[in-house]
């Protein structure tokens, strides 16, 4: 087979190459179900011949609305690709008005969706769409048609020679994809990524993994995200067996089921490993107590490559014999490296898990650079906590007078659809401006600092970044979510979600009872609390930057409710209207800081 140029052809070099029988794994009715190489094409095709005969013609939308991670959604985005037409994923959890925006300006004619939850909100908007002729479902549902009805047209291949005709028309060069940047504010923006901008991204990245043919992944971000899908062809490029995680509440349950050699996650993840498995070592009692504390203590100094001394290395050893095995077996017990994205990681997070013998590749990039610009690897030397690694050999970055990082290569986006003055705000010289500030180290590395927009300078001219201050508060096992507020104002302060399980915990140890989250965050007691860890995180910083007054939010940060975006990143915007009222209490009660 000749070299892979466009996004359908990774299949057909796996099967050149590797041939798996556990290509793609999902798991129904407790029972994990295997699709081979050779049958995820077979169905790709059949699901192509039977899109043709829908008369489904090139450049089509056609949307994928799944609320997990599963081998459907696989054959169908190749299946969807070979006719020439271009997949729409959605993410599931947006509301309806933003369903129905998306729907109706990628000007989608069919949408496979994943559920009966999914079906319900487009049948909801269903008179609104102007162009969806059909919904197929992944689930059987006795209100949808099967998304088989297309498999099952396919099967005659009489029509396969039409088939050809379109992959042989398909070029490098042509869209492939239309993905909707969840965003912070405003509607969402359809991001249009071309077969070459992901080829060239999979390609490039390869380099840089450990990965090796007939490895195992568990894959649970969601596939409608660029990091996620453009792992999956990485994955499919490497001969890597894929499973499917059931759900993120599931993830720890099939983490041992699967037993994965690699995985993809966000640093909230993480943290949420950090913080249960810190509770465990908490609870435990005398020698056992003293040497998992050793261990963490010990782990948080790991600098990769034994940079620490022999000495360290030593402690090191046993410390990862004693405690860390035990880690890395409730994690599976094969998990080799963790690659992660999508928002800054904590250096204590990929400090404590490298010493746990698993990795944390830090990587950076956006939707519009799809997605990878640069990122960490354990060969030659290519892995440094803090940073986000070395660029990729293809793409190119500058750092402006400001300290925008700017991106040149293959990977950039074609542009926004419908969108040719946003375009032109972002695409400008032949570089992508990324809205991130970030310095290259003499070694290379790249850093990243801040969002150029979130940065905000108080009303004594000082500028704050605010990512600096939340990443160093979000170490605290009180603070689930914090946002850092004060522009324009006389001082910097904060919102601050509780870790509610924690501090439900802390407060009956100290005979604190209270039953409600909306009396705990006004308990005096906790905000005397609340207010030492505020003052510890706050020596890290001048004294411009400190958060000098905060309010605890009596709700969760979720999704669904807006606070963040399906990426885990805060919608600030969002999130200061909806505590408006806090945030004037602060600055009402300004004390003259």
């Amino acid at each position: 087979m000749q070299k892979v140029t466009r996004l359908f052809d990774f299949p057909y070099y796996q099967l050149e190459n590797f041939n798996l029988d556990n290509a793609l794994v999902s798991k129904k009715n407790g029972e994990w179900i295997a699709t081979s190489t050779r049958e995820y094409l077979d169905k790709a095709n059949a699901l192509s011949r039977g899109l043709l005969r829908l008369g489904v013609q090139p450049n089509d939308k056609i949307a994928i609305i799944s609320m997990n991670n599963r081998t459907e959604w696989n054959i169908c985005d190749i299946g969807i690709l070979q006719t020439g037409a271009q997949n729409v994923p959605i993410y599931p959890t947006i509301s309806e008005d933003d369903y129905e925006y998306v729907l109706n300006h990628s000007e989608a004619t069919y949408c496979f969706v994943s559920c009966s939850e999914v079906l319900e909100k487009v049948l909801s908007i269903n008179s609104k769409l102007k162009n969806i002729k059909e919904v197929f479902s992944f689930d059987d549902l006795d209100s949808c048609k099967s998304w088989t009805t297309v498999l099952d047209k396919g099967a005659d291949e009489s029509n396969q020679p039409e088939l050809e005709a379109r992959k042989a028309a398909v070029l490098p060069g042509d869209l492939a994809t239309l993905i909707y940047t969840s965003g912070t504010t405003g509607r969402p923006k359809g991001v249009m990524l071309s077969h070459d901008n992901i080829v060239s991204n999979v390609i490039a990245s390869k380099e840089r993994v450990p990965f090796e043919a007939g490895a195992s992944a568990l894959s649970f971000l969601p596939v409608c995200h660029i990091f996620e899908r453009m792992i999956l062809y990485l994955y499919q490029y490497c001969g890597i067996n894929i499973y499917f995680a059931e759900s993120l509440e599931k993830i720890s349950e099939n983490l041992k089921e699967v037993k994965p050699n690699v995985m993809t996650v966000v640093p909230r993840l993480l943290e949420k490993v950090y913080d249960s498995i810190i509770t465990k070592g908490s609870a435990l009692t005398g020698i056992k107590k003293n040497l998992f504390f050793w261990a963490v203590d010990l782990g948080l100094k790991f600098e990769p490559y034994g940079q620490n001394g022999w000495w360290y290395e030593k402690k090191l050893a046993l410390a990862r014999k004693l405690i860390f095995s035990k880690w890395k077996e409730g994690l599976g017990g094969n998990l080799d490296t963790m690659v992660c994205g999508s928002a800054a990681l904590q250096q204590r997070l990929g400090r404590i898990f490298g010493a746990a013998n698993i990795p944390v590749m830090e990587g950076y990039g956006l939707t519009e650079t799809s997605p990878v610009i640069s990122v960490n690897q354990v060969k030659g030397g290519g892995w440094r906590i803090g940073c986000v690694g070395r660029v990729l050999n293809d793409v190119e970055i500058k750092i402006a007078s400001d300290g925008e990082i700017l991106c040149k290569g293959p990977n950039i986006m074609l542009g926004y659809y419908k969108e040719p003055v946003k375009t032109a705000e972002v695409l400008k010289d032949g570089y992508f401006h990324t809205g991130d500030i970030g310095i290259i180290d003499a070694d290379g590395f790249l850093k990243i600092t801040d969002r150029k927009k979130e940065m905000f300078k108080t009303s004594g001219g000082k500028y704050v970044a605010p990512q600096l201050l939340e990443n160093r508060f979000k170490q605290s096992r009180f603070i689930e979510q914090i946002m850092v507020v004060g522009e324009g104002e006389k001082m910097p302060a904060a919102l601050i979600q509780p870790n509610f399980e924690f501090l439900y915990a802390w407060a009956e140890r100290h005979n604190i009872t209270v039953s409600e989250n909306s009396d705990i965050v006004l308990n005096e007691k906790v905000l005397a609390r609340f207010q030492e860890e505020v003052a510890l995180a706050n020596t890290d910083f001048a004294k411009w930057e400190k958060v000098k007054q905060f309010k605890l939010t009596p709700d969760v940060w979720t999704i669904d409710d807006g606070h963040l975006t399906p990426t885990m990143k805060l919608r600030r915007k969002i999130v200061k209207e909806k505590y408006m009222p806090l945030y004037n209490e602060i600055y009402a009660r300004d004390k003259g800081y």
